[in-house]
C-alpha cells in the first residue's frame, strides 16, 4: 500500500492543469521561477504554492541562487513515475488480481 501512496501523491500533485503545465515546462530544462511565472496569471505566493506541492511529491527540484529559485524535473521521480505506470498497467505474475481466486458464486465466468 505505501507503494501505491507515495505515487499517488505525484497523480494528486499532476492532478491541478496548471502543476501539469509547468511539469510540461520543466520537461525542456530548468526555470527560473520568474519565467515560469510570465506563462501564468497567478501571484508569486499562488505560484510559490504550487511549487511547494511538485517539490514536495518529490517530481520537481529546487535550488536558489541569490533572490531566485530555479526550478527542474527531479529525473529520479520522473523515471520511477514511468516505470510505476507501466507496471500497474501491465499483466504480471504477482499482480493484485491473481490474489483474488475466481468470480463470485453463481457467476458464470464464460458469459
Amino acid at each position: 500500500m505505501e507503494w501505491y501512496q507515495a505515487y499517488a501523491a505525484v497523480f494528486k500533485a499532476l492532478g491541478d492543469p496548471k502543476r501539469a503545465m509547468i511539469v510540461d515546462m520543466l520537461s525542456c530544462g530548468e526555470l527560473c521561477a520568474c519565467k515560469i511565472l510570465e506563462s501564468f496569471h497567478m501571484s508569486q505566493s499562488t505560484l510559490s504554492h504550487h511549487m511547494k506541492i511538485l517539490c514536495e511529491c518529490g517530481l520537481v527540484n529546487a535550488r536558489n541562487e541569490g533572490k531566485w529559485t530555479y526550478y527542474s524535473l527531479n529525473e529520479e521521480t520522473v523515471n520511477k513515475l514511468k516505470q510505476f505506470l507501466c507496471t500497474i498497467t501491465s499483466d504480471k505474475e504477482n499482480c493484485i488480481c491473481k490474489t483474488l481466486g475466481n468470480c463470485c458464486e453463481g457467476c458464470d465466468d464464460h458469459e
